[in-house]
């Protein structure tokens, strides 16, 4: 949030590529979906609560959500009732008049941007996020097991599904580097493909490297859950080995062929 011309809008957009986020920018919405709303104030404080809404309703996939609008006053950002705040305070007066005078310096901003670059910015909410959700070793966590020869797409979506119901996901990698053509990738380069492909889940997860694990074992009343997650049949379909042969990539598309 900020005043028109703050940068909200350059912020969002590396945000969104860095925590493979949904994107809601207020202007955008307003000319392609609420086109009826006006700058008034009742106007702002509907367009606030139906920002809102879009967001809440694209969160319940478990990925991040990001808006940038102005929000400028108390009741606008109480309605839009954000879960965290980045405030651009790069200028001291926009382009509209009527905002300037409107707008309400806000108490309680997650992080206040003043200084650096676009990118610099970036890095200092995504560094922020991340403390705000710190591992507890203690809380109810996930366990996947695998080998992620490489991890692609349909692990990723393991990973959601396991932080969506128990909150943080151990993820541990069997030591198969090497023992057959199938597993051709060591430990080090696979966490660095879970950390760049798990960036929105921050602190959620913990990767943790296992001896060949081939079967698992448990006692009567230990009070673990084992369950099998079931992926749409597109998911289902990406597979480890069509990457290694080059067929797909690791986002489960055909190389050569990306989404518009």
């Amino acid at each position: 949030m900020g005043l028109p011309g703050s940068g909200k809008t350059t912020l969002a957009e590396l945000l969104v590529s860095k925590l493979n986020a949904a994107w809601f920018n207020a202007d955008a919405v307003r000319q392609d979906i609420y086109s009826e709303l006006g700058f008034s104030p009742e106007d702002r404080l509907a367009h606030a609560t139906r920002m809102g809404k879009l967001c809440d309703w694209a969160k319940m996939g478990g990925s991040y959500v990001i808006a940038d609008f102005v929000c400028p006053t108390k009741e606008t950002r109480a309605a839009f009732n954000a879960d965290f705040v980045v405030w651009v305070d790069r200028i001291q007066a926009g382009r509209y008049a009527d905002t300037n005078k409107m707008f309400e310096f806000p108490k309680g901003a997650d992080i206040i941007l003043q200084e650096g670059t676009p990118e610099e910015w970036a890095a200092s909410v995504i560094e922020k996020l991340n403390r705000t959700e710190k591992w507890d070793n203690q809380a109810p966590t996930a366990l996947l097991i695998g080998r992620y020869q490489p991890f692609h797409v349909g692990h990723r979506s393991l990973v959601a599904e396991a932080i969506k119901r128990t909150g943080q996901c151990c993820i541990a990698l069997r030591d198969v580097a090497g023992t057959d053509k199938n597993n051709p990738y060591d430990f080090q380069k696979v966490k660095k493909e879970i950390e760049s492909s798990c960036i929105e889940f921050g602190n959620k997860i913990k990767i943790v490297e296992l001896p060949n694990i081939t079967d698992v074992f448990y006692g009567r009343g230990v009070g673990y859950n084992i369950e099998q997650l079931e992926l749409s049949k597109e998911l289902q379909e990406v597979s480890a080995t069509k990457i290694r042969a080059g067929e797909i990539g690791q986002d489960g598309k055909p190389l050569g062929k990306r989404p518009e």
